[in-house]
């Protein structure tokens, strides 16, 4: 069973026992002597939970013998009754009567102290934390004392002050019976629950007799371990121990201490590698694992580095495969795992689980949010448009913007991003036009996104001039052959395609080079011309130019690695890479790279010792000097970096500073 299992097991032993019944409030049992049958039927009725019947018996009989010494006792069941109900104001209305009109009556405190439980019930915490001081200087009976002392508990815990409860609760297991001993244990574990560890951690430290020290040391161990500070877990846990050997969490306390030794037992230079190795994402996966091989190499040739030790899994891009890599990934003890490419999702919720930190590949939305121990090191959408959006609107001072957007997954979330984006910024989107994925003819949208593609209304048309109409009457007098040309000219004017409205400065176009090289041409027909053309990092790629050239100069993307860089640390990755492998590295062999030289870093960390310190190491980098830029997470673990935008010049990409 995993640490978070065991975890999970103590807090559903918590709640249980917090689920267990709370004390009844009665008031001080009535004297023994009453005789009257009225009231005797009244008791029955109340007893039996009929309240409205009972409530008009206590009315008679208060009418008939309000000047008998039991007339209080019908009025503080009158009040309870009232309570009951939700009649508050009723209620108190009957226990201040007890108060001023019977003021020597054994049942005045028991007035007094119903009259605060009614505060309590509407919500008036205040009232009854101000009125509570008073009415327990009035107390004699331990049985009231207990209740005020528990009510104020209650009262705090329902105003979010757990610590000021605990105290309460305290002064009321001093007054408590056999019978509401075990009652204010569970109201003291339900307080102690809700604080942090350093509140429970003074509480031990400075231990007060009347409040439980087993559950306490329980609690803190437990908050330490959920807190992921296993040493002080550790601690605690095994003083709980020695202090309480046949205690009923025993059992639950050293499966925890074993889950958090077996935790702080892991191979501290043995890194784990998912990857698609076979299957469709096979040339993927090998890039990556190129990128791996490399970081291990130059890693390990540094002076005093130490020995690391990489774990392969081929994940095929299967979910079953991948679940069965990192079960054995988790009992070879690897300190972190780098990927997958593939089967992000599955592989984070699963190390989450583990316990163990991982570093994924993937564009998916919300990985990092599966949990601490997932991060991500990739581009995404949102930081491609990011990077497009805000150049194009602070850098080249651009306002208005049309998009032309395939109707297909990666089409929408970028139409929809880079929309967003440019309103965030300022900007305006002028147009917006969808096609088919596979659609060759861009006619249609590319008309609707100039105005062109719809006929002009006839009430919006010109009029005719009635001059010109009468120099069409001198016409009579001319040939047929010269009517009928004359006629035809005119004809030819009236279905000339009315001009385009180009009134956007840029154009965004998420798609594929292919489809890309054929749209861009088609703008240029329809004299889309003078217009920056954004695409994403897809366009980065040789098969764009081939195909549309001369239309695509200017044309501007992001992408995370740019081979051509003038960086030197780029152009010296590059040509280790290209000496070793024959071959340009892409951006997954870079980012990779980048990974597995963080990970290499991190666990080569002197004071690393339990795999929590990596993933705190991990949220604490700041700007690890990457061949895909400078690189860290926020504070969910996703990355933080800077990418590179290029341009097309002639036939070749160039990097925009």
């Amino acid at each position: 069973m995993k640490l978070n299992h065991i975890i999970v097991s103590l807090l559903a032993v918590i709640f249980l026992t917090a689920c267990t019944a709370k004390p009844g409030v009665t008031p001080d049992t009535f004297p023994a002597e009453i005789e009257d049958e009225l009231f005797l039927k009244a008791e029955r009725l109340f007893d039996a939970q009929a309240y409205a019947e009972a409530a008009v018996l206590y009315d008679e009989y208060f009418n008939q013998h309000a000047d008998k010494p039991v007339a209080a006792a019908a009025l503080l069941k009158i009040g309870i009754i009232h309570a009951l109900s939700g009649d508050l104001d009723s209620a108190r209305a009957a226990y201040m009567k007890i108060v001023s009109e019977y003021p020597t009556s054994s049942f005045v405190p028991d007035a007094l102290v119903e009259n605060l439980f009614t505060y309590f019930q509407e919500g008036r915490y205040q009232d009854v934390i101000e009125l509570a001081p008073d009415i327990l200087q009035r107390m004699e009976s331990a049985a009231n004392i207990f209740r005020i002392h528990a009510l104020l508990g209650d009262t705090y815990m329902a105003m979010g002050s757990p610590i000021d409860a605990i105290d309460y609760y305290s002064r009321a297991r001093e007054y408590a019976t056999a019978a509401e001993h075990e009652a204010v244990i569970v109201k003291l574990q339900e307080a102690i629950a809700q604080l942090d560890s350093t509140d429970v951690a003074i509480l031990v430290n400075h231990p007060d007799e009347n409040l439980p020290l087993d559950y306490l040391m329980f609690q803190l161990g437990l908050d330490y371990a959920m807190e992921e500070k296993y040493d002080d877990a550790l601690t605690i846990l095994t003083e709980f121990l020695g202090s309480y050997p046949e205690h009923d969490n025993r059992s639950l306390v050293e499966s925890l201490i074993e889950e958090i030794q077996k935790n702080a037992v892991f191979n501290r230079y043995s890194i784990g590698c998912l990857l698609p190795l076979s299957g469709p994402y096979e040339v993927f996966g090998n890039r990556a694992l190129k990128g791996i091989e490399l970081a291990l190499a130059q890693f390990s040739s540094q002076s005093g580095a130490p020995p690391i030790n990489i774990i392969i899994k081929d994940t095929g891009a299967d979910p079953d495969k991948t679940m069965m890599a990192l079960e054995e990934l988790y009992h070879d003890q690897v300190a972190a795992i780098l990927g997958p490419i593939v089967t992000s999702e599955i592989a984070g919720r699963e190390a989450q689980q583990m316990g163990i930190p991982i570093i994924t590949f993937t564009q998916k939305d919300n990985i990092p949010e599966i949990g601490d121990k997932v991060f991500r090191n990739f581009i995404t959408p949102n930081m491609q448009v990011q990077a497009i959006a805000s150049f194009t609107v602070q850098s080249l001072g651009l306002s208005r913007f049309a998009i032309l957007y395939p109707e297909e997954t990666y089409g929408l979330t970028y139409m929809n991003l880079f929309w967003d984006k440019i309103l965030e910024l300022g900007g305006t989107v002028v147009g917006v036009e969808s096609y088919k994925p596979n659609q060759t003819d861009f006619m249609d949208p590319i008309k609707k996104l100039v105005g062109i593609y719809y006929e002009i209304p006839e009430d919006l048309k010109p009029e005719n001039d009635p001059d010109m109409a009468a120099e069409g009457d001198e016409t009579s007098g001319q040939s047929d052959d010269q009517t009928l040309e004359g006629s035809n000219e005119g004809t030819q004017e009236e279905e000339e395609e009315p001009e385009p409205i180009v009134d956007f400065d840029a154009v965004f176009i998420p798609d594929s080079p292919g489809k890309v090289g054929q749209i861009i041409p088609q703008l240029a027909y329809f004299d889309i011309k003078d217009v920056y053309l954004l695409g994403t990092n897809l366009w980065h790629s040789d098969s764009l130019i081939k195909i549309a050239d001369q239309y695509v100069q200017g044309a501007v993307m992001p992408d995370g690695f740019f081979p051509q860089s003038n960086s030197p640390r780029i152009q010296e990755f590059v040509k280790v890479f290209e000496e070793t492998y024959q071959e340009t590295p892409d951006f997954v062999a870079a980012v990779v790279y980048d990974s597995a030289m963080i990970l290499f870093n991190v666990v080569s960390s002197p004071h690393v010792r339990y795999r929590t310190e990596i993933r705190d190491e991990l949220l604490n980098l700041e700007n690890f000097p990457g061949v895909t830029g400078m690189t860290q997470f926020d504070e969910k673990g996703d990355v933080l970096k800077k990418m590179h935008l290029l341009r097309i010049k002639g036939k070749r990409f160039v990097e925009l500073e």
